[in-house]
């Protein structure tokens, strides 16, 4: 386990391998974790780094800002603690969503860019996500601990019996979700989710002029699979990869072809 301290505080991250730099960024509720896998596979020809976000996994919560425009500068102040020029981001979902919002910010760190399942406009969330969004929550729950305890033991077991619904190794899903969930509090769930609920990169990303894949799963319940679109309508020369088979998790229903997709784009586009 690593950690560096930034402006905001502590960020955990794992690497492994050697040769060109790849950040993998996770999605809400998520942790360098979902990972695992994906360090082995492009860890044998890359030096890959899963950095928690600030309030996730086992980065610290010290008050910091939750949003997805913070986040962005987490990726920034990260690539500058480590001495990375510039490097692909890799991003699952609202990771996703954070590397083309720090490849429009940064443009001359990002040299490609990869979302998985992200939302490229925030209604294209699952209705329950854009309710949980709704910063009238954070209030509530900030005034009553309590009650957001009780509400998270009930996610927590809800996840990992939807788990089996969300991605074809079902208990390797529900096992993460109650380990992650378990660390996080209030201000990570509400905010980050609530600013994500309010994204719309349409206006934005036709400046990208860098290498663009999108991965989205055709069984995606989490965000509309159809988040391809925008992205291909509003960034023209990114690439499409449809996972028929998977859902909001790619990188664990298909594992080998994600993978081979993944390598083949950063050493070919």
């Amino acid at each position: 386990m690593a950690t560096l301290v930034t402006e905001q505080g502590i960020v955990h991250y794992e690497t492994y391998g050697r040769g060109r730099p790849v950040l993998l960024l996770h999605g809400w509720l998520g942790s360098w974790m979902l990972w695992r896998r994906t360090i082995e596979e492009l860890g044998k020809e890359f030096r890959t780094y899963a950095l928690d976000f600030w309030g996730f996994g086992e980065s610290g919560d010290q008050g910091a800002d939750f949003s997805v425009n913070n986040f962005v500068t987490l990726v920034n102040q990260f690539m500058d603690r480590l001495g990375i020029v510039k490097a692909p981001l890799v991003g699952h979902s609202m990771g996703g969503t954070v590397s083309l919002t720090a490849a429009v910010r940064y443009p001359e760190k990002v040299v490609k860019v990869i979302v998985i399942g992200s939302p490229i406009v925030g209604t294209s969330l699952n209705p329950l996500l854009r309710l949980a969004g709704h910063r009238s929550w954070m209030g509530l729950a900030e005034t009553a601990p309590f009650l957001f305890d009780m509400f998270m033991g009930g996610l927590r077991a809800s996840l990992r019996v939807a788990a089996y619904g969300l991605a074809k190794d079902g208990q390797a899903l529900g096992q993460m979700f109650n380990s992650d969930l378990s660390k996080l509090t209030v201000g990570p769930f509400f905010e980050s989710i609530g600013t994500l609920r309010e994204t719309d990169l349409r206006p934005r990303i036709g400046e990208l002029k860098m290498p663009i894949l999108g991965i989205y799963g055709k069984k995606d319940r989490i965000v509309s699979p159809r988040q391809w679109e925008p992205l291909k309508q509003h960034a023209p020369h990114s690439q499409i990869a449809i996972f028929e088979e998977s859902g909001h998790f790619p990188m664990l229903d298909e594992y080998t072809r994600f993978h081979e997709t993944v390598r083949h784009f950063l050493n070919n586009s």
